[in-house]
This record gives structure tokens, sequence and C-alpha cells, in this order.
């Protein structure tokens, strides 16, 4: 791997040297690493993949259209981050598990004040849920279920009965993004995290509740009508954010953008 912008020590100054070899985790922990937050405060960043004709999925899933080293900077963001939000769909989807513990993050996460592992926060107005998942009955931290007051009671009691954490974020059904992203600060969850989908990411851009974007360009053409990484309606203003880093292996593309 080698790092395009910012240039720094690790970006090749010749021909000679290692540009191709694997970065550590160490390495890219730094390289992702969440800006220092002052009382109060928090930051939700967004990881996702999308082909050079915008394709943020193949056949319904992202696993086909990543790589293995977009999965070691997939687990990079999971290891630093307080909990990983998500959509119901996605979660229906990709299969999602619980977080793991990563022996290669412990000492940085315990020095962090973190747990061993971050919470996964679904965020979902119907909680049509599947509760007898791993994801609910058997997570290292339990996992949390975002949702409006009025959502359906009896998923409700569903949701706590499996163990779930029910986290009300909207005056309604529907989930307000902005207050779920407070409501998960709230609880000491401020290093936040979002892998989608689409939907949840368009929600978070419209609420201009996004202060980061981590996306990987994958060096594949997919053609068809997938999903791009952010759906739903468009903002009246295009947000702009500016460039924090590009890194590059094996044609892949991997970027963060920043809020301004």
């Amino acid at each position: 791997m080698r790092r395009l912008f910012p240039v720094t020590d690790q970006t090749p100054a010749s021909s000679q040297a290692p540009a191709d070899r694997e970065w550590s985790l160490d390495e890219l922990a730094e390289a992702y690493a969440y800006p220092a937050l002052g009382e109060g405060a928090h930051w939700l960043r967004a990881n996702m993949v999308s082909t050079l004709d915008g394709a943020a999925q193949h056949d319904g899933r992202s696993q086909p259209i990543s790589g293995e080293t977009d999965m070691r900077i997939f687990g990079t963001l999971r290891g630093l981050a307080d909990v990983v939000v998500v959509g119901a769909e996605t979660v229906r989807q990709e299969g999602y598990r619980p977080a793991r513990a990563r022996e290669a993050f412990a000492d940085r996460r315990a020095a962090a004040g973190q747990g061993p592992a971050p919470a996964i926060a679904v965020v979902t107005a119907s909680l049509d849920l599947d509760f007898t998942l791993p994801l609910f009955t058997s997570p290292l931290v339990p996992t949390l279920v975002v949702t409006g007051a009025a959502a359906p009671a009896d998923r409700v009691a569903a949701a706590r009965a499996a163990g779930a954490e029910v986290v009300v974020a909207g005056d309604g059904a529907a989930v307000d993004p902005a207050r779920a992203v407070r409501e998960l600060a709230g609880r000491g969850l401020r290093r936040q995290l979002t892998e989608g989908g689409p939907r949840l990411l368009g929600q978070f851009v419209a609420a201009d509740a996004l202060d980061e974007l981590c996306l990987t360009i994958s060096p594949m053409l997919t053609a068809g009508d997938a999903q791009r990484i952010a759906g739903g309606p468009s903002v009246t203003v295009p947000h702009r954010l500016a460039p924090a880093c590009v890194l590059e292996e094996a044609g892949f593309l991997f970027t963060s953008y920043r809020r301004i």
C-alpha cells in the first residue's frame, strides 16, 4: 500500500522504496484515527465502497466489489469506533453479526477508554428484525435498536426481551438521523461509524449529520441499476468535503473526506 495524499514519509520517494508492502494495522489505525473530540463532541464517519461507475453493490451486496485490503480497512474502522450504525435492510442483506474483540486493537481501545468491541446500532422504524440472530442473542456488547417513539410496541418489547437496548430518536415511527447521532453520543458512543446502507447514508447526508466519508473506489465496472452509496432525497445545496487521506493498493483507492 502507498499513500498518495497527504505526502508523508510513508510515501515512497523512489522506485526502490517498498511501495507495495502491506501496512500494519497500527499504520492503518494512525491513518484513520478519529480527530480529537472536545467535551460533548461527536464524530460520524461513513465507510462505503463504490465501483468506477458508481455502483455500491453487486447482486445486492457490497462484498463482490470489495477486496482484501478494503476488508482490512473495514476492520480497522470498526476497531476505532465506539458504535457501528447500520440500517435494518443492510443487517438483513449482509447477514450482520456482532462486532468482535480484536487483540490488535485492545491496547488502543483501552487507552481511549473504549470497551473491547464497538456496539452495533440498528436503525429501524418497523423493527422488522430477527431477534433470534447472534447479533441480538450473543453480542459481546449489547446491540442497540434505534427507532421512533411510535414504533410498534410488540416489536419494541421483542427487542428488549432479546437483550437489545432500545434508543428512541424520533417523535413518530421514523428515526431523526441527527437526533440518533446525539442520542448515541449521549450514551458515551461519540466515535461513530456508519456502514450504510445507501438509504441510511442518504438520510445522514440530508440531515447534515455526516462528518467524514471513507470511500473505497473499486477498480471495477458493473453497469446495471445498482444503488449509489447514498440514496433518498437530494440536498438543496451539495455538501462539500475536504480530502484528508488517499491510499492505493492493487488499483483500489482508499479515500477519506472530512467536513470543512
